[in-house]
């Protein structure tokens, strides 16, 4: 017969596995008697273990949630799991580093050595790019309240600040009134997807912005996300339109080879012409931004269409000559 500590883990694992088990199965299972298996059951419960008696023929248990945090138990890759998850909590954006590296510690501190050298072989170094570095923090309350209002499918009011530099001259904006659907991560910042109720679109909302109000509204029935799929659907408001393409996409050839434009070319199409030659089918949220993304590539460019990216490289054209010659 197991020892009495081992007997508890083996317990509390079969009581974690699945939800209700009959006590003549757990006896079975740990080959002890049923007296036994209620003898452990109370020593669980001392430990903070919020189990709970299962009425029927048999009588049973149920493991369920609780108050407090009791101790945990972490099969050998649920552990790994843990810790990985905690080491990349940084990129997250969330406001929960310090909290993630304490938890890490603890993890760390109670795992077997066999486990400590797995996660001590995986140093995670967040290297972020010079645009994001500045990216605004969000509370971890809030993210909590949003992620609550989307599960519960609930309408969310909330206030939604002016981005810096705005003009916020006048009265205060009455609270925006929302149907939220998916709560996103897009370069670093948290963002809520929602139908905007006073306005009848769907909109993104960053979360670093939002300060919602209480309490929430009633229950909603989901509408259907344009496209069905969030991450196409972020990523076409993102590029300027409600689909998943660019609203401006145009193709040029480049005197540059195709391996060191590709690296920069971020979802567009590069085809090598030769040596140092190269097709690149680019999208954009406009002409001119299109034409000022591809003139980044410092090189000759031959453009093949459409005629809106022609005027575009003209219109900047112009603007940039005015603009040295105001500096000579």
């Amino acid at each position: 017969m197991q020892k009495t500590s081992a007997r508890l883990l083996a317990l509390l694992s079969l009581l974690q596995a699945r939800r209700d088990w009959p006590g003549a199965l757990l006896a079975e299972r740990l080959d002890v008697s049923p007296r036994t298996v209620r003898r452990d059951v109370d020593r669980l419960r001392e430990l903070g273990y919020p189990i709970v008696a299962v009425k029927g023929p048999d009588g049973g248990y149920r493991l369920d949630a609780g108050t407090r945090l009791p101790p945990l138990l972490f099969d050998d890759e649920q552990a790994v799991a843990l810790a990985i998850a905690l080491q990349i909590a940084a990129t997250t954006g969330a406001g929960i580093e310090e909290a993630a590296a304490r938890a890490l510690n603890t993890v760390r501190q109670v795992m077997p050595a066999r486990l400590r050298g797995r996660i001590d072989a995986l140093q995670v170094t967040v290297v972020e790019r010079p645009e994001t570095r500045a990216v605004p923090r969000v509370d971890g309350g809030v993210l909590m309240a949003l992620g609550a209002a989307v599960r519960a499918r609930e309408v969310l009011r909330f206030d939604y600040a002016s981005p810096p530099g705005a003009d916020e001259r006048g009265a205060q904006a009455p609270p925006r009134r929302v149907q939220p659907h998916h709560l996103v991560t897009w370069g670093g910042r948290w963002y809520l997807v929602a139908w905007d109720l006073d306005r009848e679109d769907w909109r993104t909302f960053r979360a670093d912005r939002i300060t919602p109000r209480t309490p929430t509204g009633p229950r909603f029935t989901p509408r259907e996300l344009p496209g069905g799929e969030v991450a196409a659907f972020v990523a076409g408001r993102f590029r300027g339109s409600g689909g998943s393409d660019w609203p401006c996409r145009g193709e040029v050839i480049l005197d540059l080879p195709a391996a060191a434009v590709s690296r920069y070319a971020r979802d567009g199409v590069v085809e090598e012409l030769g040596p140092d030659r190269c097709r690149l089918v680019l999208g954009s949220w406009s002409w001119a931004g299109l034409a000022a993304t591809i003139g980044r590539f410092d090189a000759d460019i031959e453009v093949v269409g459409p005629a809106e990216l022609k005027r575009a490289f003209a219109h900047l054209a112009r603007r940039y000559a005015a603009a040295a010659g105001e500096g000579a």
